[in-house]
C-alpha cells in the first residue's frame, strides 16, 4: 500500500472518529468506548500528540546518536544516565500516550532499556504541572509525596529493567548502531537547541490548564496561553525556513510519519477497550466496570486497597491533569490517602493503549515486567504513604 494512501486512512478515520454520537445519546458501554475514542480524537490529538510525534521524527532524524549514547546509553555513567531520565519529563505536560512516540524515539537511537524506561515512566508521572495542580488541589502532602515518589520509582524501575535483561542489552550495544547516523546538517548547537525548544514550548504552551478561577502569575501565564502557542509556532516555521535544507524537511517527516503508523492504530484500539471498560470521559462512566466498585475498593489504606488503586489506574486512560479532579471526588467518597497516591503513581504512567504501544516497541516480556513494576511499586509507595498520612 502505498504511503499516501495509507495517510488518507488515518486522515479518514481520525475524521469518524471526530464525528463519533457522543453526549446524552452516549448509552452502555461501547457507546461509552466510543465516547472516550470522539474525546480523545478531540481534545488530545492535534495539540497533544502530533506534536509529541513530530518531536519524535526531530529526535530520530536529527539527535546524534552518540549524544544519546552519551547520557542515556549502556555505557553512560548510572549516576547522570537515570536522573537525566527521570526528571527529563518534568517540562512535558504529557500523558501515557503522548509520551510513547518520545520513548520509541529515544529507544530507537540507541538509549538502554533501564534509563528510555525511566523516562518512559518518569515523563506523564512527573510533570510540573500535575504535581503543582495536585499539590494545590489535593494538599501539598499529597503532591510531595507524587513528585518523590514518581522519581524514586522511576529509577528503581529502570536499574531492575537494566538488570534483568543485561545480557540482552549487552548484545544490543555490541550489534553497533541500530539506525545510520544523519548527516550534519551544518547548524550550530544553538540552533538545533532552538529548534527542539520551540518545539518543545509548541507542546507545552497549547496543553496548559489549571483549576478553574486560578488567580496570581499562574492565571497570567493562562490568559496569554495561545500567545505563547502561536510564538513558539511562528518560531519553528522562521526556524525551519532560514536552517533547514528540503533534504533534512523530508527526513523529519519521514520519521515523523515512521512513529505515527505504529503508534496510532495501537492507540485507537486501546482507547476504545479503555472505555468500553471503565467508561467514557467525565462523570457517570457506564463502562463494563462500574465506577461505584472502584470507589468502593479503594476506602481504607489496606495493602488490598493500594494494589486495586494501582491496577485501575494502570488499565484506566488519564488525559494529562485529569487524575486530579478524579482523585478529587474519590476521595471525597471516602477513599484512603495511601490508595490515593497508588493512583497517581500508576494512573499517570500506564493505560491500556500505552501498554499496547509499549509492547510494539520492546516486545510483550519486557511490556509485562514493566507494567508488574509500575503497580507493584505504586502499591508499595500507597502502603508506606497511607501509613504516614494516617
Amino acid at each position: 500500500m502505498r504511503e499516501r494512501t495509507k495517510l488518507i486512512i488515518v486522515l479518514a478515520v481520525f475524521a469518524a472518529c471526530w464525528h463519533l454520537p457522543g453526549g446524552p445519546r452516549v448509552t452502555g458501554p461501547l457507546q461509552e468506548g466510543f465516547e472516550l475514542v470522539r474525546w480523545y480524537a478531540r481534545e488530545h490529538v492535534i495539540l497533544c500528540l502530533v506534536p509529541a510525534l513530530f518531536i519524535a521524527g526531530a529526535i530520530s532524524a536529527f539527535v546524534s546518536q552518540g549524544a544519546v549514547m552519551k547520557y542515556l546509553g549502556h555505557g553512560a555513567m548510572k549516576l547522570v544516565a537515570y536522573p537525566v531520565a527521570a526528571t527529563s519529563g518534568t517540562i512535558l505536560a504529557v500523558c501515557s500516550c503522548t509520551v510513547l512516540p518520545l520513548f520509541a524515539s529515544i529507544h530507537k537511537r540507541g538509549a538502554g532499556l533501564g534509563p528510555a524506561t525511566a523516562f518512559l515512566y518518569s515523563g506523564p508521572a512527573i510533570n510540573v504541572l500535575a504535581v503543582v495542580l495536585t499539590a494545590r488541589v489535593l494538599g501539598l502532602e499529597l503532591g510531595i509525596a507524587r513528585a518523590v515518589g514518581a522519581v524514586l520509582i522511576s529509577v528503581v524501575i529502570g536499574l531492575i529493567m537494566s538488570a534483568i535483561y543485561r545480557k540482552e542489552e549487552a548484545q544490543r550495544a555490541a550489534a553497533g548502531p541500530m539506525v545510520a547516523l544523519p548527516e550534519d546538517g551544518g547548524r550550530a548547537l544553538w540552533q538545533d537547541g532552538l529548534y527542539f525548544a520551540s518545539m518543545v514550548g509548541l507542546l507545552v504552551f497549547a496543553n496548559l490548564s489549571g483549576p478553574e478561577g486560578a488567580a496570581g502569575p499562574w492565571a497570567t501565564v493562562l490568559s496569554l496561553k495561545w500567545f505563547l502557542t502561536a510564538a513558539c509556532g511562528a518560531a519553528l516555521a522562521l526556524i525551519v525556513a532560514l536552517w533547514f535544507k528540503r533534504e533534512e524537511m523530508r527526513e523529519w517527516i519521514d520519521s515523523t510519519w515512521f512513529f505515527a503508523k505504529q503508534i496510532l492504530p495501537l492507540l485507537l484500539v486501546g482507547v476504545l477497550v479503555a472505555g468500553l471498560l471503565l467508561g467514557g470521559p467525565g462523570e457517570g462512566r457506564g463502562g463494563i466496570i462500574p465506577a461505584a466498585w472502584v470507589e468502593r475498593l479503594v476506602g481504607g489504606n489496606s495493602p488490598w486497597a493500594n494494589l486495586f488503586a494501582s491496577v485501575a489506574g494502570a488499565l484506566m486512560y488519564f488525559a494529562t491533569l485529569t487524575e486530579v479532579p478524579i482523585l478529587e471526588g474519590l476521595l471525597a467518597a471516602g477513599m484512603g490517602k495511601g490508595p490515593a497516591l497508588a493512583l497517581l503513581l500508576a494512573g499517570p504512567a500506564l493505560s491500556l493503549p500505552n501498554m499496547l504501544v509499549i509492547r510494539s516497541v520492546i516486545g510483550t516480556q519486557k511490556t509485562a515486567v514493566y507494567v508488574g513494576l509500575v503497580v507493584v511499586f505504586s502499591t508499595l509507595a500507597g502502603v508506606g504513604y497511607g501509613a504516614i498520612a494516617r
